[in-house]
């Protein structure tokens, strides 16, 4: 146990650091964007204003309330103590909006789409590399080709030909959108149809990517169990092929597990692509529209809210490889 509360307590010690480190970059990076967003803030409600004091006016106001005006390392101070106290502030871009809000209206489209997505992807994927792995033959001749061609499409190339073919030329599924337009969110059928309706390409675009670059990983990896001295070895005493191959492919399994932990960890920033081409109202969106605009505050949460989602994804991996993986049990022992 002493070993593992000092594995543990590193690891603990690397996430923490990584943190501050990823908060100071979320704050720094956005504000090195050549533009000035206040201005766009102040052009639109001094739209028609002949007076240029008052424009000045307006503007030196916005620049107090947000900020801008000040030393960036006092800015910074403010920043870390409102992230403290939940407070994420107002949206340069959707004035006066609270960025909070923004991201509570948002994220819950992200992680329904981006979520099981991800599972599906990855069950299916690593099904059919485990399969094609110990059939090979046939099965294998045609898995590992289709598998590399569906790895190596571009998520957006993909969003688009499933957007082409079955919105645009069949016209089976709505083009863009999480819903129709003219409906008004609720628990009514006629939603929920709309909703699932709207949620086919999304969701079928990221799960038919994600399942060419699993099948080939695990299928790579079951290739190098199978062949592994210790699979010929317990074959040689006569031990039962399907125990063998259960052992292969828990093995097998545990890059495939660090995948999996990315993809979900990375889903936020996963989801820009799909939701731009679908108009997907999920936190891809928000993040692009943000980009944008330059709008600071809504930029530095979104990319706040991936890094600690990554990092929480590498830092339980972590504490489930302690316990799963052969390998770094036997250092803790020693």
């Amino acid at each position: 146990m002493k070993g593992y509360r000092k594995y543990f307590g590193k690891k603990l010690i690397w996430f923490l650091i990584t943190l501050v480190c990823a908060v100071i970059l979320n704050f720094i990076l956005p504000r090195l964007m050549p533009s000035d967003p206040v201005s766009a803030i102040t052009g639109k409600l001094a739209a028609g204003m002949s007076d240029a004091a008052a424009v000045r006016e307006i503007y030196e106001r916005y620049q107090e309330e947000f900020g801008t005006n000040k030393p960036m390392i006092v800015q910074f101070g403010l920043f870390v103590k409102n992230l403290f106290q939940g407070n994420l502030g107002k949206s340069f871009s959707q004035y006066p909006r609270e960025v909070s809000d923004i991201i509570a209206s948002s994220i819950g489209w992200t992680v329904c789409l981006q979520l099981p997505a991800i599972l599906v992807g990855w069950i299916i994927g690593n099904v059919l590399g485990a399969m094609a792995a110990y059939l090979r033959k046939g099965f294998d001749k045609v898995l590992l080709p289709v598998s590399i061609f569906l790895g190596n499409v571009p998520a957006f190339a993909m969003s688009v030909v499933l957007l082409v073919i079955f919105a645009v030329n069949l016209k089976i599924a709505p083009i863009a959108g999480g819903y129709a337009h003219d409906m008004i969110p609720n628990f009514s059928w006629p939603f929920i149809k709309s909703v699932i309706s709207h949620y086919q390409l999304p969701f079928w675009s990221i799960v038919i990517i994600s399942i060419g670059g699993q099948a080939i990983g695990m299928r790579s990896m079951s290739i190098y169990e199978l062949n592994a001295d210790y699979v010929k070895y317990s074959r040689f005493l006569g031990i039962k092929d399907s125990k063998i191959v259960g052992y292969v492919f828990r093995n097998a399994m545990l890059p495939q597990i660090t995948g999996l932990a990315m993809s979900i960890g990375t889903m936020m920033g996963g989801a820009l692509v799909a939701e731009i081409i679908f108009s997907y109202p999920g936190l891809g969106s928000a993040m692009y529209k943000a980009v944008v605009a330059a709008d600071y505050p809504l930029i530095s949460a979104c990319t706040l809210i991936i890094t600690v989602m990554v990092l929480v994804a590498n830092f339980l991996l972590d504490i489930v490889y302690g316990f799963i993986d052969p390998r770094v049990k036997a250092a803790q022992v020693d």
